[in-house]
This record gives structure tokens, C-alpha cells and sequence, in this order.
């Protein structure tokens, strides 16, 4: 019976009285949101299958990963194809639409390349649902040593990504090389040596030639070419896969970026790249001592004629050869070579079955055909920049490609008097007016939400620290009055949401007025700003802090998470009445 009765007492006693943190939270009777570490709110943990790594997250009821926040970077390694899984859409007025993760994230990173000792940096930010962020949080995975494969790119898709991917890592495939190597065919400097080509390597006696045997002496032809490209493609990759940790390094990319660019310009006319005249008649003279009309003769002559290298090509492979170089991958360096081969081949072989009656006839469109290719070269810098710049520089490049290129577009409809010519210019117009919504983002942040940039300076009335010094001495010179330390940063929704709603209502400003006002910038989470956030004790933002005259922190008067401006101004009341 004591017992029962015991057991009902301290029931009574915590049904009847909340545990201390509750009460110690709070405040005017509302209770502060009670918001976990970061390592709780995102469980964050690593495995190996052989050479791949598998990252793992497990993510708390109620809060969410950003996907674009998270970042890999490899140190003295090289990583294959990364799949990222879809995540779940999210709307905020700041941010506009994102993608999240909640509950649980698996990654599959697939090593191309690591040397002894080499890591993989993990980066990634979240937030909770109740309107707190949390810094980047970085972890390094150590990585093991992985050779060089060929084959690594072709592992499985479930060994490597737990769900479909929603974009490709990379914005070249290998159709994209067939495309292009049909399009250097039709450039003023190639498409017109495709009969005087065919009468070559048929020996100039078409007519006494079956239709087989000229479908397969052009075949040969092509094979010859394409061959050469594709030893010169594994060439290039290999060469290219030991540099690979150099090639992930910004300066690097900003000279292999320039390169590109440089290579794109010339497809618009502004300089000319080919082989010196000397190495061409060395060449030639090779080619001519071939005997035509033999699959071996013709064979060869179709490997010289890689090496040719008119103005109109040595742009594309340069940029093809440059990218191959950077990817280190064998496979897929041998093979696009192999299909932008057989892409320049496929109009060679129909003019030596039909002659040149299926071919167009010359004129100013092949100069186009050729800008055309040197807006896509342009593509690749974007692709190398964005690594580093960040997915939201990103998307203004590959917007001001877009604008430039439909703006080619319509400035060649202009010229066009044929039929339906205003109906395409009103369409170019239209396409480049969507494809510059992230430029007009960018460059009128105050009037729309989504991709707004965060004001640089601080918020009226606030002066900005960055470390500890510069805590102690604002709160020295506070002259007596309370201070108010507000954490901020680009990535905290209810940080913008605090400035734009809540510190500009008359009665906070009010309020505020009679404190001291700091504000501490964390965006870039350096190590100052990890030190000030660990010796102040800040899981994430929003967080304000109060001091009073003496520098000591307010009791009970710390905020995390967003209040409106008619709550906020009560908490003010209540720290000065």
C-alpha cells in the first residue's frame, strides 16, 4: 500500500509540475522553441564498399537539408559521376523553390582516383521547420587509395546512387559529341572538300564501283579517322588522370575556363587556329603516296586526315581535348573522339554514295552553323566555373549564354525575309525574356524574393563584429546601455525575415533605440566566426543576445528562432522595462 501510494505521489509530482529546461523556457508564457545540436538535428556517418563511399544522413522529425548546400570536395583525388537524389520541393519568400531532404539521405561517391592520405570535405546546411538554421557543417571523410579505372564510370547505378538522378553531373554526353562533329560538317572550311574527298579515296572511277564497295571503302574511310581520334582521346585522358587534384583547384579552372573561351572566339571569327603550314604539306605529302581505291590505302589516309586540323575544326577538338583532359576518364575520353569522328563522317559517306546531290549548297549559313558551335564551347567554361562559384553564379552564367544566344538568333532573323519571320523573332524574344529571369533576379533583388542577394551592410542602427575582440570592445563602449547582439547570415531565412518584418516596425525600432546594437555576419563560417559561435554557445540562427551594461548576458532573455515585431517588442519590454 505505501508503495501504491508513493508511486502516486510522484506521479502527481510530474504530471503537476513541468521538467526545469521547460521552465526555464519560459518566458511571458510562451514556451522558446527547444532546438537540438546540429549532430542531432543531422546524424551525419560514412561506409566503404570497396572503393566507392557511401555517405549517410539521418535527418530529425522537423528539420531538412538544403541540397544545394551541399558541397564535395575532394583533396588528392578524383571522384566519378555523383548522383544526387531528388528532394522534396520548398518555397520560401527569400530563397523562392529549393530542394530538401528530410528524414534520411544516402549519397554514393564513386572514386575515380585517390592518392594515400587523400579526404573527401562534406558540406552541408539545414534548418528546422520552426525557423532555425544551422551553420554549414563540415565533415572530412578519409578516403582509400583508388588507381585510375576506365571502367569506374560504368559501375552499376545502384552501387553508386540510392535514387535517380534529377540532372546530370555533367552537361556534355557523348551524343553531344556526335552533334558536334555533324555540325563541324557543315562549316564553310569542311563540308566543301567532302566531293573532292570522295573522289580520292574512291579512286576516281565511281562509276565502275559497286554500291557496297563505295559504302565500304567511305566506312574504312571513316574508321581510319575515327580510330586515330579515339587513341588520341584515351591519350589525352590518361594524361590528364594523374593531374586531376591540380584540376580541381580554382586557378586552374580559371585558366582551363579562359582556354575555352579563347577557343570559342575563334569559332566567331575574332583570330584562326590551325596546324602549322609546314606540318599540313608533311601530311599531305603521306596521304597522296596511299594507294586509293584500297581498303588499306584508304584506311590510312582517313587516319592522316585526323591530324588535319582546318579553322573550323581545331577549335571544337581543342575544347573536346581540353574537357576529356579534366575528366580523366579513358572510356568516355576513346569514345566521344569516336563519335565526333563518325559525326564528321556520316555526310562524308553519304556524298560518296549519292555524289553531291544530297548535299546543301554552300553559302552564309556554314559561318552560322560555325558561331553556332562557338556558343556551345562557351557551355564548357560555365560548367568549370560553377564548381566554384556556387549553383547561384551558376545559374547567371548559363542565363547570359542563353541571352546572347537566342539574341544571335533573332539579330539572324532580322536578316531572313522569308516566310513566318516575324512569328520567330517574336518567339526568340519571348524564349530570351524567360532565359534572363535569373539576371533580372540578380540585378532588381528588391523586387523579387526568389535569388535575392542579402544586403551587404548591416541592418540600420547595427554595427557589425566578426570576432570576439571586437565583442568586447563594442560592449566596453556601450556607455551604460544594454546590448543586443543579432547573428546573421545570406543562408537564415528568419535572419531576412527578422530585418524585413520585425526590426523595422516602429515599435521595435523604438525599443530599440535605447540599446546598443551589434550584428554578427557568420555567413562565411570561418574560424573566427566558429570561435565567437562556440564561446557564445549559438547552435544556429536566428539567435539574439543580450548583454547588459556590465557585459554579462541577460537571463532568460536569449531569442532563437523568429518572433513577429509585436512579440519581439514585448520580449524588449520585459529586458528594459
Amino acid at each position: 500500500m505505501a508503495q501504491r501510494l508513493f508511486t502516486l505521489i510522484v506521479l502527481a509530482l510530474l504530471l503537476g509540475f513541468p521538467p526545469a529546461p521547460a521552465s526555464a523556457a519560459l518566458f511571458g508564457g510562451n514556451a522558446a522553441p527547444a532546438f537540438v545540436k546540429a549532430d542531432e538535428a543531422f546524424a551525419f556517418d560514412f561506409q566503404r564498399h570497396g572503393t566507392d563511399i557511401r555517405l549517410n544522413w539521418r535527418i530529425r522529425p522537423g528539420y531538412y537539408l538544403y541540397r544545394q548546400q551541399i558541397k564535395l570536395e575532394p583533396v588528392d583525388a578524383v571522384l566519378g559521376k555523383v548522383v544526387m537524389p531528388a528532394g522534396g520541393n520548398h518555397h520560401d519568400e527569400f530563397f523562392g523553390d529549393t530542394e530538401i531532404y528530410r528524414n534520411t539521405l544516402q549519397i554514393g561517391i564513386p572514386l575515380q582516383h585517390a592518392a594515400e592520405g587523400a579526404t573527401l570535405r562534406v558540406t552541408y546546411q539545414g534548418c528546422a521547420d520552426a525557423g532555425f538554421c544551422y551553420p554549414p557543417e563540415t565533415r572530412t571523410v578519409p578516403l582509400p587509395i583508388a588507381s585510375g579505372d576506365m571502367f569506374a564510370s560504368l559501375a552499376p547505378a545502384g552501387t553508386v546512387s540510392p535514387a535517380p538522378a534529377t540532372a546530370a553531373a555533367s552537361p556534355f554526353s557523348l551524343w553531344w559529341a556526335l552533334l558536334i562533329g555533324i555540325g563541324i560538317a557543315f562549316t564553310p572550311c569542311v563540308l566543301p572538300m567532302y566531293p573532292l574527298i570522295s573522289g580520292i579515296i574512291l579512286g576516281g572511277d565511281r562509276a565502275s564501283l559497286s554500291t557496297g564497295r563505295v559504302l565500304l571503302l567511305s566506312l574504312v574511310y571513316v574508321q581510319g579517322m575515327a580510330i586515330t581520334y579515339t587513341l588520341l582521346g584515351i591519350a589525352v585522358a590518361a594524361a590528364g588522370l594523374p593531374l586531376q587534384a591540380a584540376l580541381q583547384q580554382p586557378a586552374v579552372l580559371i585558366v582551363l575556363s579562359a582556354l575555352f573561351i579563347a577557343l570559342a572566339l575563334s569559332m566567331f571569327g575574332l583570330f584562326t587556329l590551325q596546324l602549322p603550314s609546314s606540318v599540313q604539306t608533311r601530311l599531305t605529302l603521306w596521304s597522296n603516296r596511299q594507294r586509293s581505291g584500297s581498303p588499306w590505302g584508304v584506311f590510312v589516309m582517313g587516319a592522316l586526315a585526323a591530324l588535319f586540323c582546318s579553322p573550323c575544326t581545331t577549335a571544337p577538338l581543342s575544347a573536346i581535348l581540353l574537357y576529356i583532359a579534366q575528366s580523366g576518364n579513358l572510356l568516355m575520353g576513346g569514345a566521344t573522339l569516336y563519335l565526333y569522328a563518325l559525326g564528321m563522317g556520316i555526310p562524308l559517306i553519304l556524298a560518296a554514295l549519292f555524289g553531291h546531290r544530297l548535299l546543301p549548297r554552300g553559302g552564309a549559313w556554314m559561318k552560322q552553323v560555325k558561331e553556332g558551335l562557338g556558343f556551345v564551347i562557351l557551355a564548357l567554361p560555365i560548367f568549370l566555373l560553377e564548381r566554384m562559384l556556387g549553383d547561384r553564379w551558376g545559374d547567371r552564367l548559363w542565363s547570359l549564354l542563353a541571352v546572347a544566344f537566342f539574341g544571335w538568333g533573332f539579330l539572324l532573323s532580322l536578316k531572313g525575309a522569308y516566310r513566318g519571320s516575324r512569328i520567330v523573332q517574336i518567339a526568340l524574344l519571348a524564349v530570351m525574356l524567360v532565359a534572363a529571369r535569373p539576371l533580372q533576379d540578380w540585378a532588381f533583388p528588391a523586387e523579387r524574393g526568389a535569388g535575392a542577394e542579402a544586403n551587404l551592410a548591416p541592418a540600420p542602427g547595427f554595427n557589425r563584429i566578426g570576432t570576439l575582440d571586437e565583442l568586447t570592445r563594442e560592449v566596453n563602449n556601450s556607455a551604460g546601455k544594454p546590448v543586443m547582439l543579432d547573428f546573421y547570415a545570406d543562408w537564415c531565412v528568419a535572419c531576412k525575415e527578422f530585418e524585413k518584418y520585425t526590426f523595422n516596425a516602429a515599435g521595435v525600432r523604438q525599443a530599440m533605440d535605447r540599446m546598443t546594437l551589434l550584428q554578427a555576419d557568420v555567413t562565411a563560417n570561418n574560424q573566427e566566426h566558429a570561435a565567437l559561435l562556440k564561446q557564445l554557445r549559438v547552435l544556429g540562427l536566428p539567435t539574439i543576445i543580450f548583454f547588459d551594461a556590465q557585459g554579462r548576458e541577460i537571463p532568460d532573455s536569449r531569442v532563437t528562432g523568429f518572433m513577429d515585431a509585436a512579440e519581439f517588442q514585448r520580449h524588449l519590454q520585459k529586458i528594459i522595462p
